[in-house]
């Protein structure tokens, strides 16, 4: 119990901090069609929201970009129904990231200050197109729907006239200083509207276009076509209703509204009755913080970010969205971002990879850790977990005392499974242990994707779909590391590593030369190994050298100074049994065949003995005669050895 109130009290702090910098705005009412107006400053910036006379529960809300008062009939409508409606100037920055962090703030203080609904509605008139896309894509979850009126989808098109469209030449040469684009860069910019759609389908946000036929100012086949054509074939819901009576203005980019209480009725049906999702907060412990990062970058306008992992990392999602977070939140910043995630490998071969897959490709000033997947799925005991964990801290906090973490534990099956038992999956726990042990931010994405589906949020075989998150499920994930990022935490002195949790951990873990091995018999050192039987292979562990030997009492020796020792290797239709001694002692043996290797010449990371005496040990491994009745051979391919100094 105590341990709760003291969380609780950390997370409110945290949040008090968060919105200390609101405290001081100072407000105007005025108004606005007989609503009540509420004039404001924003970050130095126009900002206003109107008042309904009696707001419907839940406060919901619409969100005007860029033309505030043109076309405001369905405002109105939506005002005497119980919505508010609000607006900040970020006029001229053309969705630009500037513009995004300040939609993000400004979102933030109307939800947490004003308790305006936690999803909001987007209206985009033309160029306001590029804003309500540009923030929707980033927040996904945020959005109830979306009404576009002849909207700008992409920017070559207007202002670029680069298509049929005759453009704009003055705000053409804005956004190319803005966005920092050459001509032939602009050809093949990526953060446009039309583009990245998928987490937003995935959403299942509602989007309605407005549009003139005629428009020859934004052409809708260069915009809305392009963009309505991508989202629903991502399966994204969308209307259109073109607008051709009365008389049609500017070259067909102005037209009249017709039945705005249609349009009303749109945002209406798709915001009300207000949801509120559970929060993020009590998945997130900061601990330490992440406030030595931020103030290398703010500072010194540099930073190395890296990210450790298994598949969930090496895939596309929620990486590089925290990578462009981290871009957009510090504009000034030069950053090396280090993807160092390889599918299926967990926290033994993170431990012992670390050296070279990430420390010599640059020191972290962010980490980001995850293994319970696989840890999970490969079976590692939980003192395994812990000296990977532990090991793979106390080396980067060797390297970079000043450096900040994050672990994550990611969400699958079993571990949903686990907590419907009401237990906590042993994965889950060991990363909450070590994080809070070291001082590093944590992130239970297991247990929120869980209570989430629970509370009825999502559904895990239609949204999530699979331990490999759709991209449903990389929103999720990457909306709660940006509420971590987004917490202000201050500087802490340079860590003095602790006593070991477990004094066997692999602190010193490397991976050590196939050369290194002795007396080679029936062995042979193939330098740029691939699978003959046309067998699935990981990047990273085929097209490389390995040790082979496909014959029983194949065998070699291993000279070594450590206290631990293992080999990783591939583990593939043909993988054999092993023997071994270390020291002359008792024989061990080991079968290598995993119940994948039918389908896939897996990635295999096995301790041989990691609570050896300090110094120098002698390790014998010979093919085994026999062989699992499942495999098709006898093989044993080694990739690297593993030596815990």
């Amino acid at each position: 119990m105590k341990n709760r109130f003291l969380k609780g009290i950390l997370l409110l702090t945290f949040c008090f901090i968060n919105l200390a910098s609101f405290a001081q705005i100072e407000e105007k009412t005025t108004s606005w069609k007989g609503f009540d107006k509420v004039d404001f400053k924003f970050e130095g910036r126009d900002a206003w929201y109107v008042k309904p006379k009696k707001a419907i529960a839940g406060n919901p809300w619409i969100w005007r970009a860029h033309f505030p008062t043109w076309h405001t009939e369905m405002d109105s409508i939506l005002l005497s129904r119980g919505f508010y409606v609000a607006y900040v100037n970020t006029n001229d920055l053309f969705a630009h990231p500037k513009a995004m962090q300040v939609w993000d703030d400004f979102y933030d203080y109307l939800v947490k200050q004003k308790q305006f609904a936690p999803r909001v509605a987007l209206e985009g008139v033309s160029r306001g197109g590029l804003y309500v896309y540009g923030w929707a894509k980033r927040n996904p979850d945020k959005v109830s729907c979306i009404y576009a009126e002849a909207p700008v989808c992409d920017p070559k098109s207007w202002p670029g006239g680069k298509g049929k469209g005759k453009g704009s030449k003055e705000d053409w040469a804005s956004w190319l200083k803005l966005f920092n684009q050459t001509e032939e860069q602009a050809a093949n910019f990526k953060d446009i509207p039309i583009n990245d759609l998928a987490g937003l389908a995935s959403f299942k946000v509602p989007v309605v276009h407005v549009l003139g036929l005629q428009d020859k100012l934004v052409p809708p086949d260069e915009n809305s076509d392009i963009l309505l054509k991508n989202y629903q074939a991502l399966g994204g819901p969308v209307s259109v209703y073109p607008m051709t009576r009365g008389e049609q203005t500017l070259e067909g980019h102005h037209f009249p509204i017709e039945h705005p209480e249609i349009l009303a009725d749109f945002i209406v049906s798709n915001s009300v009755p207000v949801l509120k999702p559970l929060s993020r907060q009590p998945y997130i412990e900061v601990n330490k913080g992440l406030g030595n990062a931020f103030e290398k970058f703010t500072k010194e306008k540099k930073g190395t970010v890296a990210f450790l992992g298994g598949s969930i990392t090496h895939n596309p999602g929620w990486r590089n969205k925290t990578s462009q977070y981290l871009q957009e939140h510090f504009p000034d910043t030069e950053f090396t971002f280090i993807a160092a995630g390889i599918p299926s490998l967990g926290s033994t071969p993170h431990a012992f990879r670390f050296s070279r897959d990430v420390l010599a490709k640059g020191t972290p000033d962010l980490l980001f850790v995850e293994a319970a997947v696989n840890d999970r799925g490969n079976g590692f005991s939980e003192k395994a977990q812990i000296r990977g964990l532990e090991g793979i801290l106390r080396q980067m906090y060797a390297k970079n005392p000043n450096a900040n973490v994050v672990m994550m534990a990611f969400a699958e099956p079993h571990k949903n499974t686990d907590y419907e038992k009401r237990k906590e999956p042993t994965e889950v726990a060991v990363h909450q242990r070590v994080a809070k042990y070291y001082g590093a931010a944590y992130i239970n994405l297991a247990k929120e994707v869980y209570d989430r589906i629970t509370a009825g949020e999502f559904n895990w075989k239609y949204d999530f779909k699979d331990l490999h998150p759709s991209p449903y499920g990389q929103e999720v994930y990457f909306q709660t590391i940006k509420e971590l990022l987004k917490m202000e935490s201050k500087p802490e002195n340079a860590i003095q590593l602790p006593t070991p949790i477990d004094e066997f951990s692999y602190a010193k873990a490397s991976y050590h030369a196939l050369t290194e091995a002795k007396n080679l018999k029936n062995f042979t050192l193939v330098s740029d190994w691939k699978p003959a039987d046309k067998v699935s292979t990981r990047e990273g562990f085929v097209n490389v050298p390995m040790l082979v030997g496909e014959q029983a009492d194949a065998s070699f020796d291993l000279d070594f100074k450590g206290r631990g020792i293992g080999i990783a290797l591939i583990s593939g239709p043909d993988a054999g049994k092993i023997t071994y001694t270390i020291d002359g002692k008792k024989p061990q043996t080991l079968d290598l065949f995993t119940q994948w290797s039918n389908q896939l010449h897996l990635p295999w990371y096995l301790m041989l003995a990691d609570e050896l005496s300090s110094g120098k040990h002698k390790l014998h491994l010979a093919i085994d005669q026999n062989k699992n009745e499942k495999s098709v051979g006898t093989a044993l391919r080694v990739v690297h050895f593993l030596v815990n100094e």
